[in-house]
């Protein structure tokens, strides 16, 4: 009579004992494929080199804008980081100087003088990307170069 009794106690429970079985073969594979595909070789790169910034290809920008003598001028620019600025009652001729490493360069300036002329110029690495100039009353003008 008692073997009745463990047999009824095991056939009520035989779900939990295949549900142990199951989980402890499942464990032993991922243990196996973990040594089969060399998850236990830890690989890193050395330190520092991956954030090191190589200057590629330095521009020099500059960017100009010129009038008749004793012209005053109101001048917004984008700056190599595409940043707008503003220069107010600036004497001409003014200019932006400058060296950056970006792969590419969007310049723009525009310039309203209080003379009849007034005129504005972009080069890059010494190219004349563009220029422009304006004879009219109260001259305003904008050069513009994505491509740099």
């Amino acid at each position: 009579m008692q073997r009745v009794s463990i047999a009824r106690r095991l056939g009520r429970r035989w779900t939990l004992v295949v549900a142990v079985v199951v989980v402890a073969v499942a464990a032993f594979v991922v243990y196996r494929l973990h040594g089969v595909f060399g998850s236990e070789d830890v690989t890193s790169t050395p330190s520092g080199t991956v954030n090191d910034i190589v200057p590629f290809n330095p521009k020099h920008v500059v960017m100009e804008v010129f009038g008749p003598p004793g012209t005053v001028a109101t001048i917004t620019y984008l700056d190599v980081d595409a940043q707008p600025q503003r220069a107010d009652a600036v004497p001409l001729p003014w200019r932006y100087d400058t060296t950056t490493t970006q792969p590419a360069v969007f310049v723009n300036i525009q310039a309203q003088g209080n003379t009849d002329s007034i005129g504005c110029r972009i080069k890059i690495d010494d190219v004349i990307k563009d220029e422009k100039t304006v004879n009219t009353v109260n001259a305003y003008t904008s050069c513009l170069d994505k491509s740099g």
